[in-house]
């Protein structure tokens, strides 16, 4: 079905995109629990290289950094444009364009990161991008918090996709994301993925993936505990069918100062500890962090680059 203004102003009018369901009139300029109104905004749309290999190749992932994010929490790497006002507003007309530009510079595929809240402009966006011949693949890159009725809207549009699994504990997500339904809503809205992208497929020339599922687990200090009751339930849920991302790139940045048990990198005997531990569970499908990526450098500049 295409996307029309009118169809997007159903699904805005009366909020529930997200977990959150805040019922917010976005489409009447109502802030919604994103931060968000209806109108599009974002930060970035420019090559980036930073994520696994099999997504940003040597050439680089086109990536589009959205404004705003439905879970927000306490410690996010993303902090300037996940909870402020940060960004610049942006039509779907301009959003495929800028999808068309990237797939021009020799992106390898279009990656779209944090854009929960905008699914219906995305959505949008994509048909009107794909039927001015775009060809790359499409991932939908999040926080796992996610809706399973909102991403069947994004059925057929949406190659890849590289949701996080932040949390098994709720009072640790009640704690740092103030959604102790986290992973119960998190592992559902995998499956899904799972159930979209079918098995993992890759171009057997690049190595890049084509099509399916690679989950995130950002390893938090002191938080091994947890941190191995995810990948327990990654592996033992969905075995071979998704990739597991395990990161130890966590950057205590300022806004974490009140929290002192984050107010620290992740020490190396954590994250080998771990790694030992998803080797002996039979982890085999995965990828790991070398060392040094605890550091700013590893966060973009949010500066509007690329944005039309």
């Amino acid at each position: 079905m295409l996307w029309t203004e009118n169809r997007i102003t159903e699904y805005l009018s009366d909020c529930t995109l997200c977990p959150r369901n805040c019922h917010a009139d976005r489409s009447a300029g109502r802030l919604g629990f994103c931060g968000q109104t209806a109108v599009v905004t974002a930060a970035r749309a420019a090559l980036h290289y930073w994520e696994e290999p099999v997504i940003c190749g040597e050439a680089g992932s086109g990536a589009v950094f959205f404004s705003g994010c439905s879970l927000r929490c306490v410690f996010c790497q993303n902090h300037t444009i996940s909870n402020s006002e940060f960004g610049k507003p942006i039509t779907a007309e301009a959003l495929a364009d800028c999808f068309l530009r990237l797939q021009s510079l020799g992106a390898v595929n279009i990656n779209l990161v944090t854009g929960s809240h905008f699914i219906p402009q995305i959505c949008m966006a994509l048909e009107q991008a794909k039927d001015q011949g775009l060809h790359l693949p499409v991932v939908f890159n999040s926080s796992g918090y996610e809706s399973v009725a909102s991403l069947k809207l994004l059925e057929g549009l949406v190659d890849i996709w590289l949701p996080d699994l932040k949390y098994f504990s709720s009072e640790l997500s009640a704690s740092y994301s103030k959604a102790p339904d986290y992973f119960d809503v998190a592992s559902r809205a995998i499956g899904e993925m799972v159930r979209q992208a079918g098995k993992p497929l890759f171009d057997e020339a690049s190595g890049l993936m084509k099509r399916g599922v690679i989950v995130r687990h950002l390893c938090l200090p002191g938080q091994s505990k947890d941190s191995k009751k995810v990948l327990r339930y990654l592996h033992s849920t969905f075995g071979n069918d998704i990739y597991i991302s395990i990161m130890n790139q966590y950057t205590p940045l300022p806004h974490v100062a009140e929290y002192p048990e984050l107010n620290r990198s992740l020490t190396e005997e954590e994250y080998e500890k771990l790694l030992t531990f998803a080797a002996r569970i039979g982890i085999e499908q995965g990828f790991r962090q070398e060392g040094g990526t605890d550091k700013d450098s590893f966060i973009p500049a949010f500066d509007g680059e690329g944005l039309l």
